[in-house]
């Protein structure tokens, strides 16, 4: 009996957290030209933060806009970054004074004031429902 309690408790706990689990659907928009693709960062926390993502998806630049999911997310706070690597060289290219040269935006369609946001600007939250995001890309 006792062993048909405990894996019934374990089933019940797996079950929740594949329920738990949430996604986040990013339609990047206003893409220059079809040329390159638009490398997108997943990350979950401040200190990680446009250094090492949870997730990474890369996708072909289109005319004007494209969409990519990240599935299977666990509950908790995902901030979004993303580039148009035109040249396809895995970075974004800047000028001599930093300003970048491709496309970039952050979720929320945050801005910092001379750099990237932070964590706290750009992140959304994930209670294991599919969030929406439009991001608009920047080119200076």
């Amino acid at each position: 009996m006792k062993s048909f309690f405990l894996s019934f408790v374990v089933s019940a706990f797996a079950v929740t957290a594949v329920l738990a689990q949430g996604s986040i659907e990013v339609t990047v928009k206003n893409i220059k030209e079809p040329k390159g693709t638009i490398r997108i960062g997943l990350f979950n926390s401040k200190e990680t933060f446009l250094e090492k993502p949870v997730q990474g998806k890369v996708v072909k630049a289109a005319a004007s806009e494209v969409t990519v999911v990240f599935d299977g997310l666990t509950s908790g706070n995902y901030a979004i970054s993303i580039i148009h690597d035109q040249n396809d060289n895995g970075e974004l290219d800047a000028n001599m004074m930093g300003i970048p040269k491709e496309g970039f935006a952050f979720g929320n369609n945050a801005m910092g004031m001379f750099g990237p946001p932070d964590f706290d600007k750009a992140k959304i939250s994930v209670n294991g429902q599919k969030v929406t995001q439009e991001i608009t890309l920047k080119y200076m």
